[in-house]
């Protein structure tokens, strides 16, 4: 009891609050996300996201040669692909000389140990901008299971360590999963976004890939009927346990800040790895209100992340890595 205990002792200086610190940010926690674009010698900023950048495959490699310099071990791929090669069954995803799958090959080339990630879902590839395959003004879950395994199989064959589905198709991970197992890719992990909300943090992303879902009749305007509605905590937990029975290795949580209840959650009900992706959006707004000097960019990046790692999270994937890295020294 008071004055026997003064919990001030343990702040008086920095040394001390270093020694009794309890969530502690290291290279290790992160995933860089990497977006990918045909042609040579691009480095394209994206408008929303400043000093972040869509890069052709011959910058690719050299980029995550710095990332693994950086102590950086683990990157997510996504790929822009042109407009004429979109459809509505996402057929250029399981193109094996495509560009997601050259650039699982590119990073590999560059950086062998490097822990490759790739995004599972239709969207980038999709005529209509959905995850899934449109028909009769809904989204066919089972058909795109298909597509999503054929998919995730290329990317393996290409040589991904680990699939991403971001998807939320009910059974994807089991009709994945089950390919592999099937075509021998035992070890091809896959880290399912379980809990994946109809966020409007995603905006910026979107404008990166250009993967917005489109305004066309009898074709649904968002992405409600299959990401998760944002006031709904409990169900967080049944998509994760199912997504574990199906075959999932790490399970994730979409977008981070705003759902760090659902963080813990998951963290407290499942015995595999968390993964928060903190989106383009939280990203953003930082960039924005840093820029207008409201904020303090560093202070707050490194309070953000922090936050999201005390939650519960193992791994998070997020475009301030290489800063926080910096910033750490």
């Amino acid at each position: 009891m008071y004055p026997l205990r003064r919990n001030r002792r343990l702040r008086t200086s920095e040394a001390i609050r270093s020694l009794v610190r309890e969530t502690v940010i290291t290279p290790n926690d992160f995933i860089v996300p990497l977006f990918v674009v045909e042609g040579k010698g691009i480095r394209e900023e994206i408008p929303s996201m400043p000093n972040y950048y869509r890069q052709s495959l011959d910058l690719l490699a050299a980029e995550v040669k710095t990332l693994w310099s950086m102590g950086l071990k683990s990157v997510l791929l996504f790929v822009k692909v042109p407009d004429n090669l979109k459809d509505n069954a996402g057929t250029e995803a399981f193109n094996a000389d495509g560009l997601m799958q050259h650039a699982i090959k590119t990073v590999k080339n560059a950086c062998p140990e490097m822990l490759v990630m790739t995004d599972v879902a239709l969207d980038p590839y999709s005529s209509y901008g959905h995850d899934g395959i449109v028909g009769n003004g809904e989204i066919l879950n089972d058909a795109t299971n298909k597509a999503l395994a054929k998919m995730g199989l290329s990317h393996a064959q290409a040589g991904a360590d680990i699939l991403a589905p971001s998807d939320m198709m009910d059974g994807r991970i089991y009709e994945m999963r089950t390919v592999l197992e099937e075509e021998g890719f035992h070890n091809t992990g896959i880290m399912s976004y379980s809990a994946k909300y109809a966020s409007s943090f995603y905006g910026p992303f979107r404008d990166a890939l250009d993967s917005a879902p489109a305004d066309i009749q009898n074709v649904p305007k968002d992405k409600k009927t299959y990401q998760m509605d944002f006031a709904n905590r409990d169900e967080a937990v049944k998509e994760t346990l199912m997504d574990i029975e199906e075959g999932a290795d790490i399970v994730m949580v979409k977008p981070g800040l705003c759902y760090l209840d659902i963080v813990r959650d998951i963290r407290d009900a499942v015995d595999v790895p968390v993964a928060v992706y903190q989106v383009s959006g939280e990203y953003a707004m930082l960039k924005a209100a840093a820029a207008n000097g409201w904020l303090d960019h560093d202070a707050v990046m490194l309070e953000q992340i922090t936050a999201i790692k005390r939650a519960g999270a193992h791994m998070i994937a997020s475009y301030f890595a290489k800063d926080v890295v910096r910033l750490l020294g």
